[in-house]
């Protein structure tokens, strides 16, 4: 098996497809009130699934957390500690939730948390060069 891609069901796919189109420069396809949305993030699939639709299309309902989704992040990566704290000023001037300010992590990481209008954590983070693997 390979990876796919990683789904997100949400409420509110207009503000969602926004957000992550807008804000953060996800690749969008599909109009902001498709059902289901395809983003593509440095070659990485995301899909935004509206809950209502998934829960008929399996016949099921779903519990859903409301406030911080404390479940799972989506990590981003900047290569610069600068870029860190731009982009977390940037990210919540634009609708991104605080969580934690940019911090200098014992390890070496300059990281920081926001999420997006629905909950979901986001980290934006750098040991202050180019990203590796």
């Amino acid at each position: 098996m390979k990876l796919d891609g990683i789904g997100l069901f949400v409420d509110d796919m207009p503000t969602m497809v926004r957000f992550y189109r807008d804000v953060l420069g996800f690749e969008i396809t599909e109009g902001e009130d498709a059902v289901n949305i395809y983003l593509i993030k440095d070659g990485t699939l995301f899909m935004l699934y509206e809950r209502k639709n998934f829960e008929k299309m399996t016949s099921r309902r779903y519990e859903y957390l409301k406030g911080l989704n404390g479940h799972f992040e989506i990590a981003l990566y900047v290569d610069t500690f600068e870029e860190v704290d731009r982009e977390y000023a940037r990210i919540t001037s634009q609708g991104g939730r605080p969580v934690l300010e940019p911090t200098t992590e014992p390890w070496g990481q300059r990281t920081c948390y926001v999420a997006d209008p629905e909950g979901n954590l986001i980290e934006i983070g750098s040991f202050n060069r180019p990203f590796q693997r």
